[in-house]
């Protein structure tokens, strides 16, 4: 019996493809298009920030009128960066002052995002006083003065409920270092607060009072503790 020998026309490929080039043509699909996946859509720096704010002021709004001007003349003083983007350059500090609950983070976090979402392009770390003590307090393998001089030279630091926590000599040595270092560079500094400047004073001592009264622009929250409100029915 004699053996067949199969061969493959070598010109089938050509045809297929230009068979399938007809039949994409007839579609008005481009022959030499490549499908591709569509370009993802690019991701604001409000967004990337989101990530880092607490979830229950992920999506706060400064509304306070005190609050968007501080806001809206540190986004001006900005400095023009790459692409134009303004940065936080030197300017005032804001302290809000009011009773548990009354929304003093909620506003603190609202003018970061009016921040962000105004463009500027904006470094920033948030942290509460309790936090902050705990965070820096001496231990073995951890560098805590490397941490408080990062903290001192953030463009824009928020210091949430400062007062609230146990203090000590140490904690009013650190918190006047911290106070004391964006107040001579005149870094914007939110600062949130139940005690006015006479119960911060003997609380955390003299020199640094002195310095948040003048280098704060002082806000006042006033109302019921919203956390204590029953639900409407």
């Amino acid at each position: 019996m004699t053996a067949t020998t199969l061969t493959r026309d070598p010109r089938q490929p050509a045809r297929i493809s230009s068979r399938l080039g007809d039949i994409l043509a007839q579609r008005g699909i481009a022959p030499d298009t490549a499908a591709q996946e569509p370009a993802p859509e690019p991701v604001t720096t409000l967004e990337r920030a989101e990530a880092r704010i607490p979830a229950r002021f992920r999506h706060a709004l400064a509304n306070h009128p005190q609050v968007t001007a501080w806001a809206d003349a540190i986004a001006r003083a900005g400095r023009p960066g790459p692409g134009g983007a303004p940065g936080i350059a030197e300017g005032p500090s804001l302290r809000i002052v009011g009773p548990t609950g009354t929304g003093k983070t909620h506003q603190a976090y609202g003018a970061i995002r009016a921040l962000l979402a105004a463009g500027v392009r904006l470094r920033w770390e948030a942290v509460t006083a309790a936090d902050l003590y705990a965070r820096l307090r001496p231990r073995p393998g951890f560098d805590s003065e490397r941490d408080l001089q990062s903290l001192m030279r953030c463009p824009l630091l928020l210091l949430d409920d400062l007062g609230a926590a146990k203090t000590s000599e140490w904690t009013e040595e650190l918190t006047y270092r911290l106070i004391n270092h964006r107040y001579e560079h005149l870094r914007p500094t939110l600062i949130t607060t139940n005690l006015t400047t006479r119960h911060l004073r003997q609380v955390l001592g003299d020199r640094v009072a002195s310095r948040l009264a003048e280098m704060t622009e002082r806000v006042i929250l006033e109302g019921e503790d919203r956390r204590r409100r029953k639900p409407v029915v």
